[in-house]
């Protein structure tokens, strides 16, 4: 980094830059387990500072890396070439909430858990509900096209965003979108935008879609003898009119690992399914009883609805507690979230179990089943597994694309999967991804190395 480089920062941040080696290094890695040293961290508070910044960094081919809170586990804000890493912990304002128009905005740094904690008092929530949600970002949501348990219902990110304010790597601002439901005025830029890693441009303020509140919430607790049969249910609920708000699976190693955390409230069974209805209490009544029904076929053990709030906090906990506790396993977990079509979800099941038995390699099943995003988690113990997950981990991804699947549904791509993009989207998409990029960012300067392979 030049002097005149570090003299242009200096301008733009006076009070809100870092170069000492050990600030830089606590932004340099995040949850995926990789790091790289920035060069310099800056922490934006306005629009204006954003522009300046990027300008700064084309002019000077430096690699700019926009970051939450480091929630991300692909490696998608570690920047593996050096350069300034801009942290939106400071730009956190709610600048809005408009419940006529059930919208809100804000700034990219407003955690998930403040801005739903900011709209409860008006009965309304905004959907993505990520199990990071009391520590990561607004930013980081719209990066990753965030999910969470509600978007069987709901959607997730990308279906829940109206409008965006960004600068694109040129260093030009400009906004997309519409505070509107219904808009049809030229390419959606906004939903390009989300999902794209910061690759494109850097977010500055979102415009945000905002749902009711449901009035009443009953949830469902059902075992089975194996996860096949668990599976199969899965797809008999999806298959009928009554959607619910949430349908989480465990495998027999999740609900043991649960059991670790959660005692007696997880029961002991091979899977269990996790189902949340939502609605007016009227019409909750038929909607358990059409799910419940579904619910029933070869190989239940039992249903039933959670009798207390207690019991109702404990199944959740235990499900969000699921992730960190496999760290405890295996501490070089390799957790991927890949999603097929619900009518797939027991063969790939299956191909999960055979790919275990052959590679000798434990490998744990839970996720959103009722969109079909499977949190496929490799564990391997020592260094042989270790050795063999890589080899295991291609085989995950191409039993997955069989499937008529793809390889996120809300983690990203980030490093940990863009060497497997090829397998994902064919070369002409890949060929217009490049070139979206390069109009975007011809200079190549924002998260550089994430989420497109090399061409």
């Amino acid at each position: 980094m030049t002097a005149e480089f570090l003299d242009n920062l200096r301008a733009i941040f006076p009070s809100a830059l870092e170069t000492e080696a050990a600030v830089r290094a606590v932004y340099g890695y995040d949850n995926s387990r990789r790091e790289a040293m920035p060069d310099a961290v800056v922490f934006p508070t306005t629009h204006a500072q954003v522009v300046a910044l990027v300008r700064a960094c084309r002019s000077h081919a430096t690699p700019l890396i926009a970051r939450g809170r480091g929630t991300n586990t692909t490696g998608a804000s570690v920047p593996v070439a050096g350069g300034i890493v801009a942290s939106f912990e400071r730009m956190n304002r709610i600048v809005a909430v408009d419940p006529a128009n059930r919208l809100a905005i804000t700034e990219p740094g407003v955690l998930n858990a403040d801005l739903q904690a900011a709209l409860r008092p008006h009965g309304l929530f905004w959907p993505p509900d990520p199990t990071s949600a009391p520590y990561c970002t607004i930013g980081g949501n719209l990066a990753c096209n965030a999910g969470g348990p509600r978007a069987v219902k709901y959607g997730a990110t990308r279906d829940n965003v109206l409008a965006l304010r960004a600068v694109a790597g040129t260093g030009e601002d400009f906004r997309c979108g519409t505070p509107t439901t219904k808009g049809a005025a030229g390419y959606d830029l906004t939903r390009l935008l989300i999902g794209s890693e910061g690759t494109l441009a850097i977010v500055t303020e979102a415009t945000l879609k905002l749902t009711p509140l449901p009035r009443a919430t009953r949830t469902l607790r059902a075992t089975y003898t194996d996860i096949e049969a668990a599976a199969a249910a899965v797809a008999r609920i999806m298959a009928q009119p009554a959607t619910p708000s949430a349908l989480e699976f465990l495998d027999g190693e999740s609900l043991r690992l649960a059991r670790a955390r959660a005692g007696d409230a997880v029961p002991d069974a091979g899977a269990l399914l996790l189902i949340e209805a939502d609605g007016d209490e009227s019409a909750l009544d038929a909607a358990v009883a059409a799910i419940s029904g579904a619910a029933r076929g070869d190989g239940l053990i039992d249903i039933a609805l959670a009798s207390t709030a207690d019991d109702v906090a404990a199944l959740w906990a235990a499900r969000r507690a699921l992730s960190p506790a496999l760290r405890t396993l295996s501490p070089k977990k390799i957790n991927e979230d890949v999603v097929v079509p619900v009518s797939r979800i027991p063969a790939l099941i299956a191909a999960m179990r055979e790919l275990s038995e052959r590679y000798a390699l434990p490998i744990v099943c839970f996720g959103h089943a009722g969109n079909g995003n499977v949190h496929v988690n490799l564990l391997p113990r020592d260094d042989g597994e270790l050795a063999r997950a890589d080899a295991c981990l291609r085989e995950v991804f191409a039993a997955v694309i069989r499937l008529d699947g793809t390889l996120s549904g809300e983690h990203g791509i980030g490093l940990a999967k863009r060497d497997f993009m090829p397998l994902a989207v064919d070369a002409a998409a890949l060929a217009l991804m490049r070139r979206i990029k390069a109009g975007f960012d011809p200079d190549g300067i924002l998260n550089p190395g994430k989420l497109l392979p090399p061409a």
